[in-house]
């Protein structure tokens, strides 16, 4: 405001100096007067500029960051239903180019439509002030350009959102390209991949286009009026400057506060292209914000759930009539679960692929919520758990492992400040401890994106060892011999034996001789239970298992 107010005074010295001018009643000095006033003024101008732009944008700054950190964390706690749905790459875009649209619709864009507004207004005030019936000539057409900016701005909400919509496409075609980068150059793909993003590219362009359409004469139109306005004022102003109505410095002025009032016009369609922009940014970041997680803490649907504070469990899980589908399909995945495990003893599950084994798994820490009937931990409903408990309990070795680019240390530990012994241990129990201290680095050997000088068997002893650092009472192995060598996969399962005497452990795997030490084996056929049993009883019983075991022994042979 201090920097308009302070504009605001130029074209009144302006007028003094014309006046003066025009009735020769001037001298050097007093012009030099008039260019001290104008220069101090300027000099004045720009250091407020200074102040209240380092204030604004920085604080716009401090939005976009805590912006982007609320839909981080938002983002995590959603379900995993969530991810299955929705692209990488969009969420990508609403982070990245949603957020700075906001940015700059909150910082210039609120910046600028504060400034028009007051600049605008006061220089309409001192217009009126020299001739109110110029100003009123001079201010036809404004009610077009209202009329014009509203029209234009429901056109640009629409346009901007399926740009953005677009730029997510794009963001996530390039994001896939990238990350399959080995696939992509082992079969020659470089060129399939190349035309695939140009296409996205081309549709992103063509929807700027349209875009364009709307601005490229939006912008113009308000140069235009802004033009009509200073015709105006030249024709009849100069009229009312013949005939002495006003003096020839009033006419200068007015022209001078005629120019303010351009920036507010022209700003009008600046401002408009940025608070659209960051209007339709905010509508799909809101539409994120407003998910709420699937699976919560404790679920409030669960009677008396608050009640129950179980920091520690002894392992005991039982499913009850366990039925499960994700929303993607209509056919269920798990039907008519039953079984009970006793604290510290071994299950094992095996079943051709497809069978619903990996999807078993994830419901025991709440990866996903089951469909019906019931799974309890300890005697009490699974959802009745504080969330963060329930998973500390649980230590989980995915099938596909997933590693983060730091060092070896930091994927075993996830950040957390771990005994060095804890460390060693968890990764000897692993067979990883002599891998790691082979290489030159040691612990702190960089793998890269994805764990990628590593071999599969080996980013898999790592993740083993990430879920024993913490010695859970639960232990989810998810084909954890799956990827490594037969005399590694001994080592693995010596461990996990020797685990198994105080821990409860759910083991799946392909390879059966991971779990034939188990105290219970289920196999899984077209998400149901076919058999159960101990290893023995169930290669007695010549259906799937006693045919697999068969079959790999075999092998084994040769």
């Amino acid at each position: 405001m201090g920097v308009d107010t302070l504009q605001l005074f130029i074209p009144r010295i302006i007028k003094w100096a014309v006046d003066d001018l025009a009735s020769f009643k001037i001298d050097v000095r007093q012009l030099s007067i008039y260019a001290g006033e104008i220069i101090c003024i300027a000099i004045l101008m720009g250091i407020l500029r200074f102040v209240w732009r380092r204030f604004l944008i920085g604080t716009s700054r401090v939005i976009e960051k805590k912006l982007r950190n609320k839909l981080f964390f938002h983002i995590q706690t959603l379900s995993a239903s969530y991810f299955d749905q929705t692209k990488t790459g969009d969420l990508m875009a609403h982070a990245t180019n949603d957020i700075n649209n906001i940015r700059m619709a909150v910082g210039m864009g609120m910046v600028a439509l504060t400034d028009a507004i007051f600049l605008g207004s006061a220089a309409i005030c001192f217009m009126a002030y020299i001739n109110v019936k110029l100003t009123l000539f001079a201010l036809i057409p404004m009610p077009v350009i209202v009329w014009v900016t509203r029209s234009f701005g429901k056109k640009m909400h629409r346009r901007y959102t399926t740009v953005q919509a677009t730029f997510s496409e794009l963001t996530e075609s390039v994001r896939e390209s990238f990350s399959g980068i080995r696939i992509v150059k082992a079969f020659n793909r470089e060129q399939i991949e190349t035309d695939r993003v140009a296409i996205v590219s081309k549709k992103y362009i063509a929807e700027n286009l349209k875009l364009v359409k709307i601005t490229g004469i939006f912008f113009p139109m308000m140069i235009l009026f802004t033009n009509i306005s200073l015709t105006i004022v030249i024709f009849l102003g100069g009229r009312q400057t013949i005939t002495t109505t006003i003096t020839p410095g009033d006419f200068v002025a007015f022209i001078s506060y005629l120019n303010l009032l351009t920036w507010p016009m022209m700003a009008m369609g600046w401002v408009t292209n940025l608070i659209q922009r960051g209007s339709a940014s905010i509508d799909r970041i809101n539409k994120i914000l407003d998910t709420s997680p699937e699976i919560i803490k404790p679920d409030k649907k669960i009677k008396n759930t608050d009640s129950v504070i179980k920091k520690q469990i002894t392992g005991k899980i039982q499913f009850n009539n366990v039925n499960f589908f994700y929303k993607s399909s209509n056919a269920p995945v798990l039907s008519d679960i039953n079984f009970n495990i006793a604290p510290g003893s071994v299950l094992g599950i095996v079943g051709p692929q497809g069978s619903g084994k990996t999807s078993l798994l994830q419901l025991i820490p709440r990866i996903y919520d089951i469909s019906a009937g019931s799974i309890e931990i300890d005697n009490l409903d699974l959802k009745k758990f504080n969330l963060n408990d329930l998973r500390k309990n649980i230590g989980f070795v995915s099938q596909e492992p997933f590693l983060f680019s730091g060092s070896i240390r930091d994927n075993i530990t996830f950040g957390a400040t771990i005994d060095e012994e804890k460390i060693r241990q968890a990764t000897k129990s692993a067979a990883m401890y002599e891998t790691i201290t082979g290489f030159a680095n040691g612990f702190e050997t960089i793998i890269g994106e994805k764990g990628v000088i590593l071999s599969g068997g080996q980013k898999q002893r790592i993740v083993l060892a990430r879920a024993l650092i913490h010695n859970p009472p639960v232990l989810l192995l998810d084909d954890p011999v799956g990827q490594v060598d037969t005399q590694t996969a001994a080592k693995i399962i010596r461990t996990i034996r020797t685990l198994s005497r105080n821990k409860t452990i759910i083991i799946v795997s392909h390879r059966l001789a991971a779990v034939q030490f188990a105290d219970r084996i289920i196999v899984l056929d077209n998400g149901r239970i076919s058999e159960s049993g101990s290893h023995e009883s169930l290669v007695a019983s010549n259906n799937y298992y006693a045919k697999s075991y068969l079959i790999q022994h075999a092998e084994q042979i040769k």
